[in-house]
């Protein structure tokens, strides 16, 4: 049975089509392009959930230079090439949970035909020009030289090896044919210069177009002004043709003339969304694209793809008589611990090599958190993202469950009460589903978290006040520990079906914990007099070891090839004690300040959650001077506990501790020492030696209370 709330009419059905960037098919996907994918599949989820007709497409961006080269060196054929990495590329997707109804190739026969109907129908427009350009070119391999693939002197401050088009210590930007020096990346050669026919798009014939739609709210404010450089310096025609030998689609009635890269790679969404219709014949292609369409159509890209997709292919679109994008929505760039992703650190990760060490949903948890709808760079901070993700999801939402469950099942026969313990709680929780939403649907899906985890915290602290784990002990207040159990359940319903678009698997797990299928429009429910079935262990807390493993692991391919097997042994080895010999120290001084360390924000301090917890155990740890082996409950029940080595044994007897209370940081990132894992600190202050005390709170209080 469910007991609803009044709500808001739910809106009209609408008709969506969501696409991301096309990854390139010459190489890994890694952490940063994991970044688009996730955030697009959190919002396509989220229109699922409220019955909205969805459909969400991608492909790999199959021609181009590099993949012709790369196929060479590799000795096989482009088409050989482009397979086996669009299987790895969905593989990968797979992992992460991205839904896609359909991931295809722009080396397609649908999108031949896109690019050349919609070539056809720009040229017998008029957009259509020639003219003749000089380029470089490779005598040796016999082809032009795209502006990577040379290299010389620049032009402006004379540093040598600086690429065709732009200078990495100046700054500089110039023509290939400017290049001191220049020379062929692909066989050394001295290129030289010739003439070639080129075919090139009329972009200005578009710029009062351009101008109304860039400023008609289909952009992000701040994209919209930095496409109005453009504007200033005024449109250009396009260069939309390459020469053979050249990996793509050859231009209509040009023979040894391919399209550029770019010209069929956004076609490739209307490629692979008419691979998906033919597919599915209950999906109307033209309902999407027709140039009348009320459908809606949203790009999902990265920063660095705006003059592509906001100038160049709504161009294309309108000039071959398609629609428009209703929205192009971009990102910033990922950068790992604060700097720009590394080999040498190992902060250049892999998808799959994420995949081979953590929890995908994790980093999906980790990108919402901090995800707005601004074209913001998001940081991955690796101690960050284990302290957030065991703070907020295992130590807050999972929590509640583990808190109530165990009552629910063993003393109530897994039947949640028919009563409510706290209506104004329930009726919180449940109506902040429209605000929620919004974050959703505008993409600030941070503030969206926060809201969540605010909630999250209001239940757990109803618990803690309720304390069921006492009132059990009472045969009279049965009943009153089913209905505060019942209404805990509740609530973690409620916060895992505003986070199921983040935690798809989590939410599954728990739809059939709960026996539920925790659709949107269940937000505004109860479920009383209902069956629940037993609790098992939903989520595990991250492992800062396994992160560092996955780093190390990122940077094996880095490790000099001279370097024999015993050296590398002998350096893990040596890298391991040493951070041994780091985590003793920190805990054997757990307050020892550094009088000239770095002073921080409030924000930085708010970011710490101090627990009040019951030491249930203590003892001696074997060869270990100055360390004890503590068991924290975080809650009176015991049925969250911590495993803490503190450097307090100077002061105290491992007996004198049990059953007291003491003050510990809970989100604290584990760290393995050499006598065990270490999941938190123990607050502790004093000289040293015998005056040495841990924070001890009042004896009446309890644990699982935050320390306010």
């Amino acid at each position: 049975m469910s007991t609803a709330i009044n709500s808001p009419i739910t809106s009209e059905k609408r008709k969506i089509l969501v696409t991301c960037a096309l990854p390139y098919a010459n190489g890994s996907i890694h952490l940063g392009h994991l970044l688009e994918h996730i955030q697009t599949d959190i919002w396509v989820r989220f229109q699922r959930m409220r019955g909205h007709e969805t459909y969400f497409v991608c492909a790999d961006d199959a021609h181009g230079t590099p993949i012709m080269l790369k196929s060479q060196e590799l000795g096989i054929t482009p088409e050989e090439m482009i397979s086996a990495v669009r299987d790895e590329h969905m593989a990968d997707f797979s992992g992460f949970h991205i839904s896609f109804d359909n991931y295809h190739s722009t080396h397609s026969d649908e999108n031949k035909l896109f690019a050349e109907q919609i070539y056809n129908r720009l040229h017998a427009n008029g957009h259509i020009k020639t003219r003749t350009i000089s380029q470089l070119y490779d005598p040796e391999k016999g082809m032009f030289l795209p502006d990577r693939f040379v290299k010389g002197t620049c032009p402006k401050c004379k540093s040598d090896d600086q690429n065709g088009d732009s200078c990495d210590d100046c700054g500089a930007t110039y023509s290939p044919t400017e290049v001191l020096n220049p020379r062929s990346v692909v066989s050394g050669a001295t290129p030289v210069l010739k003439d070639s026919e080129h075919y090139f798009f009329d972009l200005p014939a578009f710029e009062q177009m351009l101008t109304d739609w860039t400023r008609s709210g289909a952009l992000q404010e701040e994209m919209a002004n930095k496409l109005n450089e453009w504007f200033e310096q005024g449109l250009k025609q396009w260069d939309i043709s390459r020469d053979a030998p050249y990996f793509g689609f050859e231009i209509p009635n040009a023979p040894g003339k391919f399209f550029y890269v770019w010209l069929d790679a956004p076609i490739g969404y209307m490629g692979s969304f008419k691979n998906l219709c033919d597919k599915n014949s209950a999906i109307d292609f033209d309902t999407f694209w027709h140039e009348d369409s009320t459908a809606e159509l949203y790009h999902f890209i990265g920063k660095d793809i705006i003059y592509f997709h906001s100038l160049f292919w709504p161009a294309m679109l309108e000039g071959a008589g398609y629609r428009k994008p209703t929205n192009v929505f971009a990102h910033g760039f990922v950068t790992v611990n604060g700097a720009k992703m590394s080999k040498s650190k190992g902060t250049f990760i892999k998808g799959s090599t994420y995949l081979d060490y953590l929890n995908p949903e994790y980093l999906r948890y980790y990108y919402a958190a901090k995800l707005t709808s601004r074209i913001d760079d998001l940081d991955l901070n690796l101690e960050d993202f284990a302290q957030r993700v065991n703070s907020d999801l295992v130590g807050k939402v999972v929590n509640i469950a583990s808190r109530c469950a165990s009552f629910i099942t063993k003393r109530f026969d897994g039947m949640l009460s028919a009563n409510i313990d706290n209506q104004a709680l329930a009726d919180e929780v449940m109506h902040a589903g429209d605000s929620i939403a919004a974050h959703y649907e505008s993409r600030d899906f941070g503030r969206g978290m926060r809201e969540i985890m605010a909630l999250a915290d209001k239940v757990n602290e109803y618990i803690a006040i309720k304390e069921p784990w006492q009132l059990i002990k009472d045969e009279t207040k049965q009943q009153e520990v089913h209905d505060i159990c019942s209404l805990g359940i509740n609530m973690f319903r409620t916060l895992m079906i505003y986070l199921k678009p983040v935690l798809p698997v989590l939410a599954d797990s728990t739809a059939k914990f709960l026996n539920d299928e925790l659709m949107w429009e269940g937000h505004k429910s109860l479920l009383t007099d209902h069956k629940i079935n037993k609790f098992k262990a939903l989520l595990q807390r991250v492992d800062m070891d396994k992160i560092n493993a996955m780093t190390d692991a990122s940077k094996e391919n880095l490790v000099p090839t001279t370097s024999s097997n015993d050296d590398k042994k002998k350096a893990a080895k040596a890298s391991k004690k040493a951070k041994a010999v780091d985590n003793s120290a920190a805990l054997a001084n757990p307050l020892a300040v550094d009088p000239i360390s770095e002073e921080i924000q409030f924000d930085d301090f708010a970011k710490i959650d101090l627990r009040i917890a019951k030491i249930v155990n203590a003892e001696h740890v074997e060869k270990a001077d100055k360390l004890l082996k503590l068991t924290l409950a975080l809650d009176e029940n015991g049925s969250e506990t911590r495993q803490v080595f503190a450097g307090i044994k100077s002061a105290y007897q491992p007996e004198d501790l049990i059953g007291k209370h003491t003050v510990m940081v809970a989100n604290l990132a584990p760290r393995k020492m050499r006598f065990g894992m270490s999941e938190g600190m123990v607050l502790a202050a004093g000289p040293g030696g015998q005056d040495l005390w841990i924070l001890n709170p009042d004896d009446g209080a309890k644990a699982g209370m935050r320390v306010k």
